[in-house]
């Protein structure tokens, strides 16, 4: 489950799984006390409670933790725990696609980010029928869906409401872009198409859980072979 809160990647992961503590730069209990202040870099939890999460939810709703590169959380239970994260949120479904054509990647710039195409799914749509509704609206283009890629869950808080969204993210191949244009009424301003090396520049304008899509993506195509990368594209 890649969950990101306020854009910063929360892993959580059983007690029992292999951990290397050299990686961390601050190594916290439940009970240990600390402040926004302490949380810089990568930061582990061990042996997490339920109580600890709300704990942390709250603090991360009022400060935004700019230096805290990312946050795992140990927990006995690591299913219950993820239930009980869920539970202090809205859930909303979404879905959206990474589309390539020629070896490139297309990217949306929307409200000063680059992005990927993605929209909320409607009421029993399925996942991967609402993701290429979705990339098509936003970008007018044409497309096919491929493989399924990870994915992601972000918070945003909205009319007072904290949600936590979830977004199915497929390979898509464009078909035809002959048309292509940012849809203003969601208020994107661009569509480029960019070079995996542009893409991979950009993602320090775009937020943590793209950054891992569009990295993903391309760690997966470049173990490919000449033949492989040619059907993916």
């Amino acid at each position: 489950m890649n969950v990101f809160i306020n854009d910063i990647p929360l892993i959580i992961k059983k007690n029992s799984e292999k951990i290397y503590k050299h990686k961390y730069d601050l190594i916290l209990n439940p009970e240990d006390e600390f402040i926004s202040k302490d949380l810089i870099g990568d930061v582990l939890v061990r042996d997490v409670t339920d109580v600890f999460v709300d704990r942390l939810l709250r603090l991360m709703e009022v400060k935004k933790l700019k230096k805290l590169t990312s946050l795992t959380l140990l927990a006995r239970k690591k299913k219950r725990l993820i239930l009980h994260l869920k539970d202090q949120f809205k859930i909303v479904k979404a879905a959206g696609g990474l589309v390539v054509k020629d070896g490139q990647i297309l990217m949306i710039y929307r409200l000063g980010k680059w992005d990927l195409p993605k929209g909320k799914l409607k009421k029993e749509e399925d996942p991967a029928l609402g993701a290429l509704r979705e990339v098509e609206e936003e970008c007018n283009i044409k497309v096919e869906i491929g493989e399924k890629l990870p994915s992601t869950w972000h918070s945003y808080a909205y009319n007072g409401n904290k949600i936590l969204k979830k977004t199915n993210w497929y390979i898509m191949r464009c078909l035809d872009d002959s048309f292509m244009k940012p849809q203003a009424e969601e208020y994107i301003e661009e569509v480029r198409w960019m070079t995996p090396q542009d893409a991979l520049n950009v993602l320090e304008e775009s937020y943590a859980s793209i950054a891992l899509v569009v990295r993903h993506y391309l760690s997966e195509t470049a173990g490919q072979a000449p033949a492989d990368r040619e059907s993916a594209k």
